[in-house]
């Protein structure tokens, strides 16, 4: 799904326009980027949470010059699914009753 599709889907869920919908889906990650920014982390009950993790700095090989070099460390943002959403993939792909699953 894109971010098209997701803003049709809601729309038709919340009964809005898709300029509606549009508009609060960016204000939402608008506003998840800006807490990420000042180190906050965003926790939505169910769904997941949003923080930031530090990454240590680390040294790889460069595979265009086979020459060792050093990555910084660095800040990334990382999200952790919450017990709902686990459920929810956990039952999409569980077998369904009386079918057998297709190899």
């Amino acid at each position: 799904m894109n971010k098209s599709e997701l803003v049709k889907s809601l729309a038709e869920k919340a009964e809005i326009t898709q300029k509606e919908a549009a508009t609060a889906l960016e204000a939402m990650v608008e506003t998840i980027e800006e807490a990420l920014a000042e180190g906050d982390k965003v926790q939505i009950i169910g769904f997941g949470s949003f923080e930031v993790r530090e990454r240590k700095e680390r040294k790889v090989i460069s595979p265009a010059t086979k020459k060792e070099i050093t990555v910084p460390a660095t800040k990334v943002p990382a999200f952790k699914p919450g017990k709902s959403l686990k459920e929810a993939v956990a039952l999409k792909d569980a077998p369904q009753k009386g079918k057998k699953k297709k190899k």
